[in-house]
């Protein structure tokens, strides 16, 4: 997809496997299962997919997904298997190197959207993208240096420490925007200072949804992950930019749909439906 003066496509930088319960907070299993079939250890499939965006001189990625620093434990209980997707892997296959990338935004810095950040040289951590910049909301780095009992899991500083010691992190401010072109819409409900990266051109809006939607199954206002620290924030951001959605026609980017990279949204009443599910090519 060409937004003004960007090309955009999605990657997949990883296949894991969350907790059924948790990915759909209130919603029972009776209603998740049938779309989403978990295995023995009730986890169901998902990706961590990132935005590549190329043009005005610029190679930018949003996320980087889970990376692969992982030991053996955690690839068990993340259902991950970095030999067979993995970030460095995704890029080649559009022909980009980790050099060639000159931006990555992070809209936050959970494992599964930070951990390709950085990599491991033998026994160092390194930056990934040495010749990238790093955006970050200042909100969310603040809380990631003080995280609650409830999410410390989540954030992990191997991710992270290299780039800081590097003074290759760029703190945004506010809503002001990131780069030429590419918007910002904030969120809270998941974590403080979650960045959604916004582009448009005339009547084309593509919207990158983060944790806000992770799935296509998320649309439905109640289902609200288990790992959001403000779930009735989730709720009312939700409706805010599902309704934004439908009026102008946005296409929606899903960062962990197994099977579906974007949407556009349709209301229905009160609530809200998928109209059509797209790729990006």
């Amino acid at each position: 997809m060409r937004i003004g003066q960007y090309e955009v496509s999605t990657v997949v930088t990883s296949r894991f496997g969350l907790d059924g319960g948790s990915m759909f907070g209130v919603i029972p299993k009776s209603i998740w299962g049938k779309d989403a079939v978990p295995d023995s250890s009730n986890r169901i499939p998902l990706v961590t997919r990132s935005l590549l965006i190329r043009g005005g001189g610029k190679v930018i990625l949003v996320d980087t997904g889970n990376g692969d620093k992982w030991d053996g434990k955690m690839r068990d209980i993340l259902a991950t298997d970095p030999t067979e997707t993995n970030l460095t892997g995704a890029l080649a296959q559009h022909g980009v190197t980790p050099d060639d990338v000159t931006e990555v935004i992070c809209t936050h810095l959970h494992f599964d959207h930070a951990g390709g950040n950085t990599r491991l040289e033998g026994s160092e951590t390194i930056p990934t993208f040495p010749n990238a910049t790093y955006h970050l909301h200042r909100e969310n780095w603040e809380w990631a240096m003080s995280p609650t009992e409830k999410d410390q899991g989540s954030y992990r500083s191997e991710n992270w420490e290299a780039i800081a010691e590097n003074g290759m992190f760029s703190f945004v401010e506010g809503e002001d925007g990131i780069l030429d072109e590419i918007g910002l819409r904030l969120t809270h409900g998941h974590t403080p200072g979650q960045m959604h990266p916004i582009l448009t051109e005339g009547d084309t809006t593509l919207y990158f949804a983060g944790d806000l939607f992770p799935t296509r199954l998320h649309f439905r206002l109640p289902c609200i992950m288990a790992f959001d620290n403000e779930p009735l924030k989730t709720l009312k951001e939700k409706r805010e930019v599902l309704e934004r959605a439908v009026e102008e026609k946005w296409a929606v980017v899903l960062a962990h749909d197994p099977d579906c990279e974007a949407v556009n949204v349709a209301a229905d009443g009160d609530r809200f439906r998928i109209e059509k599910e797209f790729t990006l090519d």
